[in-house]
């Protein structure tokens, strides 16, 4: 069999002298997105099936930054970067702007750096990370970060608590991690997980060969019902119309061969092998590549008896934006707080993925888990927080369709088990937005389609469903094509409901941000003993609501202990016992003080024993060293 395999490269990647402004972050290039010239939008990759898709434009989306940046629409990921170039030249005091990385394609991916430099370098200060985008299509993700990044930087001098935060902490903000992903969502009617990279969803040796399509041309993939005539047809057919809906637009799942109509999203099978649609644009998931607790992807287990995931990616860290992610954070281990959003089950999402919580999590540090669960739950109004593995996975008890009770299931390369078991930091993976569902309408505890459906009608005006309309299949004959709006009703919510859901999901992030450790310098008394040598009590307090280390992040070694030194003149420590300057006490060769992990809320106490073997007074540094609580430097001086 011969199957036509197609090698795209965008245009950026031909012609290198389009070029637009850099801000110093490298060779900006002009995409395709950016080329108004261009009717169509290419996607990279050798792929089997088709690249290139007529571009669209969405009236949810601001393709142009306006003169003010506001959260009634969403915004590209070039726009989005317009705003942070803005802040980076009207913020230069507290602002670093750079590039990370380059994804599949090879757009720029930006991070920005808050922090006041006058106060310390970034690093020297306890940290937290968000980060939004990795799934392309959950845009409402990067809109989060988007936002708290504005807030941070124009409430910066106004309110005192984000002032102070800025002050002494660092905040790491990447607002689009998967540009690829998301530029293809907002500019064309496809969709897909996360990265474009071509990939065999249906294990059939063809890669994207088989991608969704906008049969009525209205520039959005709806869902296409069939109802089911023939015998082949009716032992398939597993939808029926939802009896709670007398006006026949909602569908409900039933066991096959008990339905009247089949369901498709819209499209046409082009590779023949009776499916729709089931291998579109990419299809890896960026948010099962981490390394922590990896399992092969789907028909990598050669006995066909153990654990796959899908979308895992050929091995750990296979994917650049992944890659990129736990690399960066690696070295940097000063944060300690960090959520990576998506939508759309709104939940404060964590660890564990694949086990219990008391089965595998130290029970101090579940307790603050729960103390963030808790506080999400205020602040949000979402209705669940915990773990991916139990609270996730039996958040509604029984399957609906077979009545079975739910039970945990595990989820591998997960990235909130990569920041606490690898990376010992408190880590979330929440999720934005509730499929439209706000309330519960019909009282069986369920937050469903129906749900939404009944929203839609009292609350958003009809406009997030559209009504089925006959339409003549070239394959299944007559269909009528209808349903959710995929993008901005199922997956994000319509743009009127945006600010509302990411502000609540930044203040959340914010108040998590303020809990982070921060070891404070109280006290440096200096007394001359009896024997001549002089002992330098040091006092210090972590006036964080985090401990300096949770015990996953000892256990890993991700973190050091606290370490306090005394640095003077190389000249004046030289000759062993003939040195000018002797530290008696610690007695190690390197003469520094460990003093373990730092609580929240503790106060330690430590001195050095200090010999002067000349008539001067002498300068030291005093240093006090905690990975995630922050350094300290002070000069001390002795023997006035």
């Amino acid at each position: 069999m011969k199957h036509k395999y197609s090698l795209i490269i965008p245009l950026a990647f031909c012609f290198g002298e389009l070029v637009a402004q850099d801000y110093g972050l490298g060779k900006a290039m002009l995409w395709l997105e950016q080329d108004e010239k261009s009717k169509f939008y290419t996607v990279a990759g050798e792929r089997h099936g088709q690249s290139f898709f007529k571009k669209h434009q969405f009236p949810e989306v601001e393709y142009t930054p306006g003169e003010k940046l506001t959260f009634d629409i969403y915004h590209t990921p070039d726009v989005m970067y317009h705003w942070y170039k803005v802040w980076a030249e009207k913020y230069p005091d507290i602002t670093e702007l750079y590039e990370v990385a380059r994804s599949f394609e090879g757009r720029p991916i930006l991070q920005m750096t808050i922090t006041n430099k006058k106060t310390g370098k970034h690093t020297d200060k306890a940290a937290a990370y968000f980060e939004g985008g990795r799934h392309g299509g959950e845009v409402t993700s990067s809109e989060s970060v988007l936002w708290l990044t504005q807030h941070l930087l124009e409430n910066y001098g106004k309110d005192p608590e984000i002032t102070k935060l800025i002050d002494t902490k660092t905040i790491y903000l990447r607002p689009q991690n998967n540009p690829d992903g998301t530029n293809m969502y907002l500019f064309t009617e496809q969709r897909n997980r996360s990265t474009v990279r071509p990939y065999d969803v249906d294990r059939d040796g063809l890669m994207d060969e088989d991608p969704e399509e906008d049969l009525n041309g209205d520039g959005v993939i709806h869902m296409m019902r069939k109802k089911a005539v023939t015998e082949e047809d009716k032992a398939k057919a597993n939808y029926i119309l939802d009896p709670r809906d007398p006006s026949g637009r909602l569908m409900k799942r039933v066991f096959d061969g008990q339905g009247e109509y089949l369901m498709f999203t819209e499209g046409i099978d082009n590779d023949g092998d009776g499916r729709y649609n089931e291998d579109g644009i990419g299809g890896l998931d960026l948010h099962r590549n981490y390394p922590e607790n990896w399992r092969p992807d789907s028909g990598g287990d050669m006995t066909g008896r153990g654990y796959t995931q899908w979308g895992a990616g050929e091995y750990p860290l296979s994917e650049i934006e992944t890659r990129s992610t736990v690399l960066w954070l690696l070295s940097h281990p000063n944060i300690s707080v960090v959520n990576s959003l998506d939508t759309r089950v709104p939940m404060h999402l964590r660890p564990p993925s694949t086990s219990g919580s008391e089965e595998s999590m130290f029970p101090e540090d579940l307790a603050i888990y729960k103390k963030f669960d808790q506080m999400g739950m205020d602040i949000t109004g979402y209705p669940w927080a915990g773990d991916v593995y139990e609270t996730y996975s039996t958040r509604y008890k029984v399957n609906r369709l077979t009545g079975d009770p739910l039970k945990p299931n595990p989820l591998f390369g997960h990235g909130p088990d990569f920041g606490y078991f690898y990376y010992g930091a408190i880590w979330y993976g929440d999720e934005l937005w509730n499929n439209g569902a706000m309330k519960d309408y019909d009282g069986d505890g369920i937050y469903d389609d129906y749900d939404a459906l009944m929203w839609d009608d009292e609350e958003n005006g009809s406009k997030g469903f559209k009504p089925w309309e006959k339409f003549d299949h070239p394959q299944l004959g007559e269909v009528e094509i209808g349903g959710f709006h995929p993008k901005f009703f199922s997956q994000n919510g319509p743009p009127w409901q945006l600010e509302s859901w990411i502000r609540k999901q930044s203040l959340f992030n914010l108040a998590m941000a303020k809990e982070l450790p921060q070891i404070d310098l109280l006290a440096t008394d200096i007394k001359k003993s009896t024997d001549g040598t002089y002992d330098v009590k040091v006092t210090w307090k972590n006036s964080g609501g985090l401990p300096v280390a949770l015990e996953q992040a000892k256990r890993v070694k991700i973190v050091q202990e606290d370490r306090l030194m005394l640095e003077f003149d190389r000249d004046l420590t030289k000759g062993f016992e003939d040195a000018k300057v002797q530290i008696i006490s610690p007695e190690l060769y390197d003469k520094t003080i460990y003093a373990g992990y730092t609580k929240a809320g503790e106060t330690k106490t430590a001195t050095f024993k200090v010999k002067i073997n000349q008539s001067e007074p002498v300068k030291a540094k005093l240093k006090i060293l905690s990975t995630r609580g922050g350094y300290i430097e002070k000069e001390i001086e002795l023997g006035k």
